[in-house]
């Protein structure tokens, strides 16, 4: 998992619960990098969810409901760092169409070693987007935040589905339709 994600993440916590929880959770949380994370290393992708698993048992906020959040604020530095991504895109739906075949290929030329979820995408109708979300690391919780994150980027009401397609939460169904 690319570093950016982890650095993203300990600044969230920082702003949310504060720099001594951001202490403690590198303190207490057993991670093999000793918690030394650059936004262009890549880490395991089980420090993030030992973090993610401290952090909620720390505050009594579902992992789940961690990882969404997390979306949303991870969305939000991508708006920043990668404006010229959502400048091609005049809504919601062309952004989340183009990740798998566009976006991804762009990031995957930025970090060839970053390993990616894979999307493929459905449009019944101009009205529904179906993404279906494939992932080895199992967090479809931090696609639903990041989907919900372009959400709001492009101001569009929607209304967001998940739909877990196998028990292991490695494929994951969300259906975005507009109201």
């Amino acid at each position: 998992m690319k570093g950016i994600v982890f650095t993203e993440f300990l600044e969230m916590v920082e702003e949310k619960f504060g720099y001594k929880m951001v202490d403690n959770l590198l303190s207490t949380t057993e991670l093999p990098s000793d918690g030394i994370y650059t936004s262009v290393g890549t880490y395991q992708h089980t420090e993030m969810v030992s973090l993610v698993i401290n952090l909620g048992n720390q505050t009594n906020i579902p992992i789940n409901e961690l990882l969404k959040i997390f979306g949303g604020y991870l969305f939000k530095t991508f708006t920043k760092t990668y404006s010229h991504f959502m400048a091609k895109a005049p809504d919601a739906f062309t952004f989340l169409a183009s990740i798998h075949n566009y976006i991804h290929v762009e990031v995957q030329k930025l970090y060839p070693d970053a390993e990616l979820p894979h999307f493929d995408i459905e449009r019944p109708d101009e009205n529904t987007l179906i993404m279906t979300y494939t992932s080895a690391r199992k967090m479809a919780d931090l696609a639903f935040g990041l989907i919900e994150g372009c959400i709001e980027y492009y101001q569009e009401n929607v209304e967001i589905s998940q739909i877990p397609l196998n028990e292991d939460g490695s494929s994951t169904k969300f259906v975005i339709i507009k109201k």
